[in-house]
């Protein structure tokens, strides 16, 4: 079995040297981490999909599957952790190190050793840690082995394992290292003025999931409607497009775009119109009501370039905003409560400045 052999892995040795700057050791640093974004999401599928065969193993195989798995994958993570930490330590005082990467490598860490945060896993990881051949239960399997989330690692599935919790960790500390670069080098024409992380007690998002832009009066009427709701208002008074996908993931629900602005929890809505609730903590349930906890980025610059959508996943705006959060370590709650927004502070019909995007703090 070599499965192992191909995660790209961070090689010390080859990276550090007396003669090399901390820009130069950081600078590697980087590039390994963009190339094990790249190649790594494959592998910890290909690594789910063989786990989920376990069924079929022979005592003989779960006995040398069970050690390679822990030596081979689990302890050479581990290792490559402790190698990234030491590395990173010594370049703290240069002030080139994103310290958000040590709570990264740290939560990787305890995944690793079994410690697993998730309680709907516990049970599995810790009867396959304990006892290898646990993973012939089919359902400690598929909840320990997962299924295949592909390159993005956001496909959807009917359950999340722990290898895909194991390949967030990865990913997560993949980004803290190079997502600040590329936010900087994404930023093209406009900058960011300034980022924020919000949290509100509560949301009642009134509007309507209709396109506006080529349609004036009906729009008019909207704004209209809404400023007169200035009782409830909730703070944040903006116009905004909601965009969100029902608690769903973006392979298999479209997006659906409302026109409306936030307001107080339970603002009575005009006929007409829809709403969607949102509230600070979660409920245990996907989908609506969403989370009152997001980012704020609001931007200045050549509108234009902001709205780029090429070489972009949404657009500019979506893209820095997003890359931003995860180069802090911010968790996004995708699928279940994922929403952002298009804000228009200065009412529809002008330029959109600023970006939500939703956080779980």
């Amino acid at each position: 079995m070599n499965l192992h052999e191909r995660f790209c892995w961070y090689d010390a040795a080859h990276k550090a040297g007396e003669d090399r700057t901390p820009q130069e050791e950081y600078g590697d640093l980087v590039t390994w981490a963009g190339c094990a974004r790249g190649t790594n999401p494959k592998i910890f599928d290909e690594l789910t999909s063989w786990l989920r065969g376990a069924g079929e193993w022979s005592d003989g195989e779960i006995g040398e599957n069970g050690k390679y798995l822990m030596d081979k994958v689990f302890g050479r993570f581990l290792e490559q952790n402790r190698l990234l930490r030491a590395r990173l330590t010594a370049l703290v005082p240069s002030g080139l190190v994103n310290e958000a990467v040590f709570d990264t490598l740290d939560r990787f860490d305890r995944e690793l050793s079994g410690d697993t945060a998730a309680d709907e896993m516990k049970e599995a990881v810790h009867s396959v840690f304990r006892d290898f051949s646990a993973i012939r239960d089919r359902e400690t399997r598929v909840r320990f082995a997962g299924e295949e989330t592909g390159p993005a690692g956001t496909d959807s599935v009917e359950v999340f394992g722990f290898i895909n919790l194991l390949k967030d960790c990865d990913a997560s500390v993949q980004w803290t290292l190079f997502m600040p670069d590329l936010v900087r080098r994404q930023q093209d024409g406009f900058k960011v003025k300034s980022f924020e992380y919000l949290k509100y007690p509560g949301f009642r998002f009134i509007g309507a999931e209709k396109d506006f832009s080529s349609d004036p009066e009906p729009l008019e009427q909207l704004r209209h409607t809404l400023d007169s709701l200035g009782e409830y208002r909730s703070g944040f008074d903006y116009d905004a497009i909601l965009l969100h996908h029902f608690g769903r993931g973006v392979d298999v629900e479209p997006c659906h775009g409302m026109w409306g602005r936030f307001m107080a929890a339970d603002t009575p809505v005009p006929e007409g119109l829809s709403y969607v609730d949102f509230v600070p903590q979660r409920d245990g349930k996907p989908g609506i009501p969403y989370l009152s906890q997001f980012a704020c980025a609001r931007f200045e610059g050549d509108t234009d370039s902001m709205h780029s959508q090429e070489g972009f996943d949404g657009d500019a705006m979506y893209d820095v905003t997003r890359n931003i959060i995860l180069g802090q370590n911010v968790s996004i709650p995708y699928p279940d409560k994922y929403w952002t927004a298009e804000v228009y502070q200065d009412g529809f019909g002008k330029d959109c400045t600023v970006y939500l995007f939703s956080v779980e703090l």
